[in-house]
This record gives structure tokens, C-alpha cells and sequence, in this order.
């Protein structure tokens, strides 16, 4: 059994030493596994809630929790979602989806609108977590994407 210990944050509020592992997990798997050269660190991680989950010191999981109307209008989203290698296939994935969604609730409104763009392959797992399909595939960074919305309400789909 692992233990696994979770922290959210605002980037301000963090020590270096945190943030350092989380902005490395994040250009490992996004930058040097996926082969996306891209500035992963964005004018948005300011604004986020960042939300890890940690075994021994090191990150596990990672997801950024973002207000509504910075992403889009209207709506919160969930973003820059990882799994460092050696934690995969263990279901921390679906477990820190589920405490982002509920950080979401907390801290936006208990029926706020998310929408997350996704990476295809992944349309069911994000299925099973509520999420409905709401655009068709794209590209982003040579991936196909596609947009998704939980907890629509009265949101407008743009």
C-alpha cells in the first residue's frame, strides 16, 4: 500500500522545491514523452489551484484547477493532468480526477460547469467521470483532441 498524500495550492504558496517537481513531471510527460515542443509553463498557472498527490517526496499526480472564465467562459476547467511513470496503472489517474472535480465544486460552486479539452484516446476514462463530448476531434500540438463538458446547466457550448 502506498501512501499517497495530497496538497492543492496556488503557485504562490508553494515551496520552489514543489513546484520544481511538478513543472519538471509536467515537461516530462508532456514535452519529452508526448514530443510536443511546446511552453508548457503558461500566463495561466498563476491563476490555478495546483493540485498533486505525493509518495515519499515525489509527485505522483498532477492536475491544475482553473477558475472559470480564464479557459473559457463561463466554465472551470481541469488541465495539464499527469501521472508520473512509475504510479501508472494504478488508478491514481481516476482518483485525482475525481478530487479535482470535487476541488472544482468547492471552490466554484457546487454546480459549476467544467470543460477540459482531452486528449482523444482517453474519451471514455473522462467519460466514466461525468464528461460528455462536446466538439469534434482537433489537433493540438499534433495530438487529437477533443472539448468536454460536466455539469453543462446553462452553460453555452462556444
Amino acid at each position: 500500500m502506498m501512501d499517497l498524500h495530497w496538497t492543492n495550492s496556488l503557485m504562490g504558496e508553494m515551496a520552489a522545491p514543489d513546484l520544481f517537481k511538478i513543472l519538471k513531471l509536467r515537461s516530462e510527460v508532456f514535452v519529452v514523452e508526448q514530443n510536443c515542443v511546446y511552453l508548457d509553463h503558461d500566463d495561466k498557472d498563476e491563476q490555478c489551484i495546483h493540485l498533486a498527490g505525493w509518495v515519499n517526496g515525489e509527485v505522483a499526480v498532477y492536475a491544475r484547477v482553473i477558475a472559470p472564465n480564464i479557459s473559457y467562459p463561463h466554465a472551470a476547467s481541469i488541465g495539464r493532468v499527469c501521472n508520473a511513470m512509475p504510479y501508472r496503472r494504478r488508478g491514481l489517474g481516476k482518483l485525482l480526477m475525481q478530487k479535482a472535480i470535487e476541488l472544482c465544486k468547492k471552490s466554484f460552486g457546487e454546480d459549476c460547469a467544467i470543460k477540459i479539452g482531452a486528449q482523444y484516446y482517453l474519451l471514455d476514462f473522462y467519460q466514466k467521470l461525468g464528461f460528455k463530448q462536446v466538439s469534434e476531434i482537433y489537433l493540438e500540438d499534433g495530438i487529437e483532441h477533443i472539448s468536454m463538458l460536466r455539469n453543462s446547466g446553462s452553460y453555452t457550448i462556444s
